[in-house]
């Protein structure tokens, strides 16, 4: 797939990932609708990328909690340019906090960003999506294949992501639809910085070590070429890969190796 002139909608876009890509698919060319609840944050960015680039870029205010916003920003799409070829659900929200500890609100709110944002914004794009035979892109995680500990609802949410687009992959073997997954590995963005503790409130900092990680420029490139080569699964991260592999073959020794990680973290929750 080359990118000049395709349609490409990216929730989450105002920030960290999701604002990364609209620049990496600008620079190759896409038009743009971007969405996010920033409404002003995400007027600058399309005016920046606009002004940077030969391409369109569209604002558009969505809550993807909300039904009708996730259809409001496909119809923006369909009225501005006509078509759409891709859909980059990439909004999203994290958490910190034991089960245990944890009001049951904050698991149903990552829920309803997470999953339930996915699968709004696919449904109303997914017949204009078939038409142009393009591209469903979910950001997902590693936290998607791995539970981790302080991130229950986090890792629920991934892990229902992922079970819903790979039964869309299967559902669409013959349709020309193509349906990726991208997990990329720990990166250095702001969504431990809103990720909500026990009470449901942002805990504003973050407990990792984020100059060790991924930049969001870095995945946001890996995304838009894995959208280009109209890949199955993006893994991104050496530790990822591993990851995956081990919970499959070794899953009790991954237990104990991810126990140990988070319990190294600031302020540990685990003791």
């Amino acid at each position: 797939m080359k990118l000049k002139d395709k349609v490409v909608i990216i929730t989450g876009a105002s920030s960290g990932i999701g604002k990364a890509m609209a620049t990496e698919f600008a620079k190759q060319g896409a038009n743009l609708i971007l969405g996010a609840r920033q409404y002003v944050t995400l007027c600058q960015i399309t005016q920046d990328i606009e002004n940077q680039h030969n391409v369109r870029a569209v604002a558009v205010q969505c809550d993807v909690t909300v039904e009708e916003d996730c259809a409001a920003i496909i119809k923006q799409a369909i009225l501005t340019f006509g078509k759409i070829d891709i859909l980059v659900n990439n909004a999203g929200i994290s958490m910190r906090a034991l089960f245990k500890d944890a009001d049951l609100k904050v698991l149903k709110a990552l829920m309803d960003v997470n999953f339930w944002g996915t699968v709004y914004c696919t449904k109303y794009a997914l017949p204009e999506i078939t038409k142009t035979k393009g591209s469903i892109v979910g950001v997902s995680s590693i936290a998607g294949y791995k539970g981790l500990p302080g991130r229950t609802g986090y890792s629920a949410s991934k892990f229902a992501m992922n079970g819903f687009l790979d039964a869309l992959r299967i559902e669409n073997l013959k349709t020309g639809v193509h349906v990726m997954i991208a997990c990329p590995g720990f990166t250095s963005s702001n969504i431990r910085n809103t990720a909500l503790d026990q009470n449901g409130t942002q805990q504003g900092e973050s407990t990792l070590e984020e100059d060790k990680m991924m930049t969001s420029e870095e995945v946001a490139t890996l995304i838009v070429n894995g959208v280009v080569n109209r890949e199955r699964t993006l893994i991104m991260t050496g530790q990822g890969k591993l990851t995956v592999f081990l919970s499959k073959f070794l899953p009790a020794f991954l237990d104990k190796q991810v126990f140990n990680v988070f319990a190294k973290e600031k302020n540990a929750l685990l003791k």
